[in-house]
């Protein structure tokens, strides 16, 4: 090893490998011990300031001490140290500047730490400077662990580099130095990347995927998935070296950073990949090179020393992906977030990476936290509005000390101001999500960074169809699959949905900030109008596939995009376009209906009428029909015929015979639900409403009047005629492929069934199968109630009660109920209330209302499970 000539040498004991640690005056003395002892138990020679002290000028003195040491070790904790008059750095600092830039050098921080502010400085660019190791550590034991560690390491990869093995035989070896490339040891324990690690060393173990790009967005976990996949590498490799590329910046630094890290120095007579090749030739390395996404033009070097390291893989971390030859791309996506809270237990939501994620660095900021039945589902929700990303879990969890879950749910309108920390180790680009964001924007070529910006006007996922929509005619638009690949590579945008209809969206955090630069836009108005206009479309196209073979698909369409929906209505009520709403929402009525969102729908039809603007007929029509229907479903709700009468009428002024025939049902509909009921009258509303349906043969609505018609000859003495129209209607709806209707008869054929004496769970199994199938809860609500009170007709009131008890609980959760005249269910509860068994199914029905949704369905299903429903697919 070469070194400056200076003073006297200082002697030591012996000529053993001499290690200099780092001086220090009023802190870290168990951890010098530590240090001391970790180096002589290595039979190396410590030196030290305070061991051997001579009256020489600092400076001086510790260039003395440095030019008989081989390596340096520095330990830094919180004090920056005295500065002697004359000076302007203390000699904490000094001494590390002195130290030959040849020479290796280990750096320990002890964390945590409330670091003097130069202190801090020094520290980052310790860490920035690409010729040091730099490792965190928490006590002296630990520290006594790393050095030894890394001193062995630095030993054999000497002893490594100076052999003349076969090999390098042909050929001089390249210089070397001591290689600095150690697995960064982590703060805290990875949580819910189980799979993925195992995913990845499986992929990392076959030769034919050398290169493999870890692919996600900022704060995703890639760099600590990363280091737990190198933890755990172990055989096949010889070595495994970490490479950051933080801090670099330039593409030809890429190739110097990973000889440094290996320990090969650049002689410069040759291609630096040749050097390497030769220098790890016959060594089965892993070399992961850390946050590429800033010196992506480097990626041809990596395949360059594809060749020249035939034995070497590479795992590699980026915003986007290298496109390159060989390269295999892992998406890393956030952790799973638990089940919705409404239909979960605390055990179920903490089997959730998301939740356990978030309790750990909440424990870790205020030790007395902890997830309890009284915390969880706010948690929980916590946890699915931030959509499981790592760093903003993370960030939200420090807040702990300051807010309580319920308090921090409350501000998560906006994530943004509540994702910060002040950390003082953390790269400034990760200190704030969108800091992190804006990071990978800024790395966007100037088309997708438009793009970007134009995206900001979507609320939720959105098709391509759409996007096209917001930016024709944009002169940086020309090209824009391709500048959305681009936003996907920067792991700005996902992809996903079916291959008919690809979906995209944008993490909270990602939409937030697209959202407050499209809000900038100086053609943001007229952006609007056109993302409304598409959405409009939208709602006119899917009405005919909400009905038949179309159904689910169509279902699965509109709640992917409801949020742009959404969005598009409030626009349009802001420049006074009620009619189109108006219309746009009494189209999309079965999506509303299915899905359960009548009492947003309901609201929608209201404002038409509030706003105080000019509106159409029929837009008119609309508005008395819809709030009244939904109201037939409320508690407490009014009930108006008077508006449904005038309802019917506007739409018969209109022409809209379909319209029409909806409006009598639901006529017929309020005078079932009057007080006393008028089922003569509703019999004749029904009546009229069939006959228009026939006229238009809309298998989907003919079945649903037709079954509404047969339940009304039931209630009115003739069963016999009721049962035949209901298995008319049902026999309609299932030649029709229409699986809605078809639940809806079932029901009604169930209830009937019930009615007479002859309880059948049959129907009301298939009604729950095909309910689940559309993801319609208030569906599921009637099977339920449906078996429950088969179950209770039976004598059994534990499974009764506890059917009926969840059916009530999911009702309060949708908001409508059943609750008119014309309620079936309750017949059978005033029965059993008024018997011996009140006490037992009381007692179930409240358990009921505290099950999960899969406890719920395991008891509704019973023995049922295994088998196949009448359709032949299996009840799920």
């Amino acid at each position: 090893m070469n070194r400056p000539t200076g003073p006297a040498p200082i002697r030591t004991p012996d000529q053993r490998l001499r290690v200099f640690v780092s001086s220090t005056l009023k802190e870290l003395e168990p951890e010098r011990r530590a240090a001391r002892a970790a180096i002589e138990q290595l039979r190396l020679a410590p030196v030290m300031f305070e061991l051997g002290a001579r009256p020489h000028p600092p400076r001086e003195l510790y260039r003395a001490y440095l030019g008989q040491s081989d390596v340096f070790v520095g330990i830094y904790w919180q004090q920056y140290g005295w500065i002697a008059p004359g000076e302007e750095i203390s000699g904490l600092e000094d001494e590390y500047r002195l130290a030959p830039r040849e020479m290796p050098k280990l750096i320990y921080v002890k964390q945590p730490a409330d670091r003097e502010e130069r202190l801090a400085e020094l520290v980052s660019r310790i860490r920035d400077d690409g010729t040091a190791s730099y490792t965190p550590f928490s006590t002296a034991d630990e520290l006594a662990e790393l050095l030894a560690a890394d001193l062995a390491t630095l030993l054999a990869e000497r002893f490594d580099a100076s052999r003349a093995g076969p090999a390098a035989a042909a050929e001089p070896s390249p210089a070397s130095v001591a290689p600095t490339g150690r697995i960064p040891a982590p703060y805290t324990e990875a949580v819910g990347r189980e799979f993925e690690v195992t995913a990845l060393l499986t992929w990392l173990g076959d030769d034919a995927q050398r290169l493999v790009t870890l692919v996600g967005p900022g704060g995703i976990g890639k760099s600590r998935l990363a280091i737990e996949v190198a933890r755990n590498a172990g055989a096949p490799f010889d070595r495994v070296t970490f490479v950051s590329l933080e801090h670099v910046r330039e593409p030809e630094d890429v190739l110097p950073a990973i000889a440094r890290e290996l320990g090969v120095r650049d002689a410069g007579d040759r291609p630096l990949s040749e050097q390497l090749g030769v220098a790890r030739a016959g060594r089965r390395d892993l070399i992961v090179l850390d946050n590429f996404e800033q010196v992506l033009d480097a990626a041809p070097d990596i395949v360059s020393l594809l060749t020249d390291l035939p034995d070497a893989t590479f795992l590699v971390t980026s915003r986007a992906r290298l496109r390159v030859r060989g390269e295999q791309v892992f998406d890393v996506e956030p952790l799973a977030v638990p089940p919705d809270p409404e239909q979960a237990t605390v055990e179920a939501i903490l089997e959730s990476p998301a939740v356990r994620l978030f309790r750990d660095r909440a424990r870790a900021a205020d030790p007395r936290f902890d997830v309890t039945p009284d915390n969880a589902a706010d948690i929980a929700r916590i946890c699915r509005a931030l959509e499981g990303v790592p760093l903003a879990l993370e960030l939200a969890s420090a807040r702990i000390r300051a807010l309580t879950p319920a308090a921090m749910l409350a501000r998560l309108d906006r994530v943004l101001p509540l994702l910060v920390t002040s950390a003082r180790d953390l790269p400034e680009r990760q200190r704030t999500i969108q800091a992190t964001v804006e990071w990978s924007i800024d790395l966007l070529g100037a088309d997708a960074q438009a793009m970007f910006v134009r995206l900001g006007v979507f609320a939720g996922d959105f098709s391509l169809d759409a996007v096209e929509a917001v930016t024709s005619g944009e002169p940086w638009a020309s090209d824009i699959l391709g500048t959305l690949l681009e936003l996907i590579d920067g792991s700005l945008l996902r992809q996903h949905g079916d291959a008919d209809v690809p979906l995209f969206s944008m993490l909270v955090p990602v939409r937030e900030i697209a959202a407050a630069r499209f809000d900038l836009d100086p053609d943001v108005a007229g952006v609007r109008r056109a993302h409304a206009n598409h959405y409009l479309r939208l709602a006119l196209e899917t009405e005919p596939l909400l009905r038949g073979a179309t159904q689910v698909s169509a279902l699965e369409r509109l709640e992917a995009e409801r949020d742009n929906l959404r969005a598009a209505f409030r626009h349009l009520f802001t420049i006074d376009e009620v009619d189109a709403v108006a219309d746009a929402v009494w189209r999309l009525l079965l999506y509303w209906w299915i899905r359960s969102y009548l009492p947003e729908a309901k609201t929608w039809t209201e404002e038409v009428l509030d706003i105080g603007v000019p509106i159409s007929t029929r837009t008119r029509a609309i508005a008395l029909a819809f709030p009244s229907w939904v109201s037939l479903w409320q508690t407490d709700a009014e009930i108006s015929t008077e508006d449904l009468e005038r309802s019917v009428e506007l739409f018969r002024e209109t022409g809209d015979e379909f319209s029409e025939g909806l409006a009598l049902t639901v006529l017929s509909l309020a005078y079932m639900s009057v007080d006393p009921p008028d089922l003569v009258v509703a019999e004749q509303r029904q009546r009229a409403a069939l006959e228009l349906a026939d006229v238009q043969r809309d298998a989907t609505f003919h079945s649903l009047f037709t079954g509404a018609l047969g339940r009304l000859r039931a209630l009115l003495g003739d069963p016999a005629e009721g049962a035949a129209l209901l298995e008319a209607a049902r026999a309609e709806a299932a030649s029709a492929g229409d699986i809605f209707a078809e639940s809806v008869a079932l029901t009604q054929i169930g209830w009937a069934r019930l009615a007479v004496g002859a309880p059948d769970p049959a129907p009301f199994l298939r009604n729950l199968d095909l309910a689940l199938r559309l993801g319609n809860d208030v569906g599921v609500a009637f099977a339920l109630e449906g078996l429950g009170a088969s179950a209770a007709s039976s004598g059994d009131l534990e499974r009764g009660g506890e059917l009926l008890g969840a059916a009530e609980n999911l009702r309060t959760r949708t908001g409508l109920w059943d609750q008119r005249a014309y309620i079936t269910y309750q017949p059978y509860v005033d029965a059993v209330l008024a018997g011996e068994g009140s006490a037992e199914f009381e007692a179930a029905r409240a358990r009921g209302r505290r099950m999960p949704r899969s406890a719920v369905l395991a008891i509704a299903l019973g023995p049922e499970v295994a088998q196949p429903s009448a359709s032949g697919s299996p009840v799920t």
